[in-house]
């Protein structure tokens, strides 16, 4: 019998690395990577084609923007912002997310543009769903990872697609980061090829918020990262995530 078409956004990272192994286990997929000037674009980018080969997605587009680079406001994209460490404005708890800043690391509106080229591929394709491994809790208070952004974006697939059946899906966005963990190791998602380092493409550097995250999420479900870090930096951060376990 036939599957169902879908398209996953495909960063390369930890959650979407496990958004497309859980899309794969029901549907055939196609994966959109973005090259948009990101500091770790090259490393993604393989990351990406990994995770594709692993979980068996049917395609993956690979596209490139300048566009995020050009009008910089970002650190991830503009080489003039430093990436902050995550005891900086990122940490468990810290006093920036209890105050509700947006962190210098977001993209101005990013997932709009990723969603606009999945959805675009979705109609083409005949595919109902676009995945996409948005996560609101746990993460770093992005205002393109919240439910409401997805429910609104849904509505104006609605209204401006030609049959309004598309609907984007966020399997793990009530989910914590050591439960998306977990979830990956049941369903065999390929971890080990995944990237999530804001700063560096070789060994990640462990400190940046996103590892942060990631480190005290595979501590908290009782998992060793397999990716390489700077030496000496996984071993304090996994403490440090050992000791905010939920």
């Amino acid at each position: 019998m036939s599957r169902p078409r879908a398209v996953v956004c495909l960063s390369g990272g930890m959650d979407s690395t496990v958004c497309a192994a859980l899309a794969a286990r029901d549907h055939d997929c196609f994966g959109v990577h973005f090259s948009y000037g990101q500091r770790t674009q090259a490393r993604e980018l393989r990351a990406a084609r990994e995770v594709a080969q692993a979980v068996g997605l049917q395609d993956l587009m690979e596209l490139e923007t300048d566009l995020f680079r050009r009008i910089g406001g970002s650190a991830l994209t503009d080489i003039r912002i430093n990436v902050p460490e995550a005891s900086e404005e990122a940490g468990e708890g810290s006093s920036a997310r209890r105050a509700g800043e947006i962190p210098v690391t977001y993209v101005p509106f990013r997932n709009a543009h990723f969603l606009s080229a999945a959805v675009s591929w979705a109609e083409v394709l005949g595919a109902e769903s676009v995945f996409i491994g948005a996560v609101e809790q746990d993460s770093s208070g992005y205002p393109d990872c919240r439910p409401a952004y997805y429910e609104a974006f849904n509505e104006l697939i609605l209204r401006g697609t030609k049959e309004g059946r598309i609907r984007v899906v966020t399997p793990l966005i009530e989910l914590r980061k050591h439960e998306i963990v977990r979830l990956g190791v049941e369903l065999g998602a390929p971890l080990h090829v995944s990237w999530s380092c804001y700063a560096s493409e070789t060994e990640a550097c462990g400190v940046c918020e996103s590892c942060d995250l990631r480190l005290r999420a595979f501590a908290a479900a009782g998992v060793n990262d397999p990716i390489p870090y700077a030496t000496g930096v996984a071993t304090r951060r996994i403490a440090e995530g050992e000791r905010t376990a939920p």
